[in-house]
């Protein structure tokens, strides 16, 4: 009489399961990236630092390994359930079981139990130290080396170097938190499928303003008037220095702090600064809106401007209007050649350097392999006899490799600095004297030279001896200062034509 099967369907298939070491192990991963996901959603939740990368292992990997694991269990089971067809007739189905009082079932046993410790023991340290790598700056800027290798570079380089990514680039609150996790898990397959721009822009996902670096930098901090010499080279023979030593009035906004102007006058304590943006860098603010201590509002914008202001984005001035490359700078060549020239790296008395430094930097390159190669052709060219080539054609890759990514399009082109108004608008893009009110009897003021900064002395030699505390007008060594804004002119390399 046939062997009558007593189990119920549901028990037979959940019995499949975990009849074979197939299913076994699969079961491991099961329990494991369960085990893992939670450690690291625990993580996620309760650390001080938030990271967008952790999402990547958290929502990502670990359900992959869940996955994997269940994918293992079902092969398991089809493997049973074959194994069961193949029987003879009337036999009972086959089971897997352990007995004890066998040597053999007995090291199994063991050796499955350490064997699955271990695993889980492994995935708890594995999780832990993982989460602490993706939260490092290595990992946010070289994992993805070839889109993010342009932020890591000039990162280094900046005043922020000590400060790690995530203080930055996660914003306060749960909305925040999602979005970063979405952010991560997004960039990875963006990198995987080579889908991003180049160069790439910080996007509306990521969250950094006023709060971000209220974090550390306080808004009510009076910080006065900052001495700041500035020395240029020019594009001749001689390579001629030209120095300017200004005292900038930053000041303040609070006035329990100190008086109330300068540069800092634009911190909103007192004041609320409103304005739109027609493009998506915003170089081009045609309107502008000034509320008081009192609540009156003045709006102000430029003739060509005509179109009603609540059908654009209203945005409030904040710390990043200003400084808006505090960590990821790229300097523009001209820029960076100054600096090693008056550091003493490049020597100044090599005829015509200058030029010729910036001329090599802006060629026009493919890939930084490229660029390294033509760099020194160029310069061995130029100077065939000169005992300080070698060394200067190393400082000048030197240059290029902090500050020029052809892969990725990336250079100062690419990116605005708003910090000033010599290559960019910067401050002109309000104070240019065109924004007026209704009437047109108030305008927001262009400034002189001396508004802002007071020139205290210019030229080289002895001239920077002579300090004039109320200020000399500015002029230009090798050109007629006629046009307001600077950069009309300015390039960061050659000038306008």
């Amino acid at each position: 009489m046939p062997t009558v099967n007593s189990e119920s369907p549901k028990r037979r298939f959940f019995a499949r399961l975990v009849r074979n070491w197939v299913s076994l192990v699969g079961a491991i991963l099961v329990v494991s990236s369960w085990f893992a996901f939670f450690l690291l959603l625990t993580l996620d939740f309760f650390a001080p630092n938030k990271n967008p990368y952790l999402g990547i292992l958290t929502y990502l990997v670990a359900p992959l390994f869940f996955l994997v694991g269940l994918i293992l269990m079902g092969i398991g089971g089809l493997l049973q359930r074959r194994q069961n067809a193949r029987a003879v007739a009337g036999a009972p189905p086959t089971r897997f079981s352990i007995d004890v009082s066998r040597p053999r079932d007995r090291r199994l046993l063991l050796g499955f139990a350490v064997g699955g410790a271990v695993f889980l023991l492994l995935t708890s340290v594995g999780s832990y130290q993982t989460y602490h790598v993706t939260e490092s700056v290595q990992f946010c800027g070289q994992a993805c080396h070839t889109p993010m290798k342009p932020q890591f570079v000039a990162y280094q380089n900046s005043p922020h170097a000590r400060v790690d990514c995530t203080r930055c680039h996660i914003g306060p609150g749960a909305k925040r938190f999602v979005q970063a996790k979405y952010n991560g898990i997004h960039q990875l397959f963006a990198t995987l499928s080579d889908d991003f721009k180049r160069p790439i822009h910080k996007t509306e996902r990521i969250h950094i303003n006023q709060q971000t670096c209220e974090q550390c930098h306080w808004p009510k901090r009076f910080i006065g008037n900052l001495d700041r010499t500035y020395t240029h080279f020019l594009a001749d023979e001689t390579n001629t220095a030209f120095s300017v030593r200004l005292l900038l009035k930053v000041g303040g906004a609070d006035p329990t702090h100190g008086p109330v102007g300068g540069i800092h006058w634009h911190m909103n304590v007192a004041n609320k600064i409103e304005y739109i943006a027609t493009d998506e860098q915003r170089q081009v603010i045609p309107w502008v809106r000034l509320t008081d201590t009192n609540g009156g509002s003045t709006e102000y914008r430029t003739a060509s401007f005509k179109e009603d202001p609540a059908a654009h984005t209203i945005r409030t001035m904040d710390c990043l209007d200003c400084h808006n490359r505090p960590a990821h700078h790229f300097r523009a060549p001209n820029d960076a050649v100054d600096l090693t020239l008056a550091a003493g790296r490049i020597d100044a008395a090599i005829p015509l350097v200058k030029s010729n430094v910036v001329a090599a930097l802006t060629g026009g390159y493919s890939t930084e392999a490229d660029a390294l190669q033509k760099i020194a052709s160029f310069l061995s060219a130029k100077y065939p006899d000169q005992p300080k080539a070698a060394a200067l054609i190393d400082e000048v890759q030197r240059l290029y490799q902090a500050n020029f990514f052809p892969e990725m399009k990336a250079d100062w082109r690419a990116y605005p600095n708003n910090l000033g108004h010599k290559e960019w608008p910067g401050c002109f893009r309000c104070h240019d004297g065109l924004h007026k009110t209704a009437d047109g009897k108030t305008k927001i003021q262009a400034s002189d030279c001396n508004s802002c900064h007071v020139i205290l002395a210019q030229g080289n030699g002895e001239q920077l001896e002579k300090l004039n505390p109320k200020g000399y007008s500015f002029f230009h060594i090798d050109a007629i200062n006629e046009d307001f804004s600077c950069n009309n002119c300015h390039t960061g390399a050659f000038p306008k034509e």
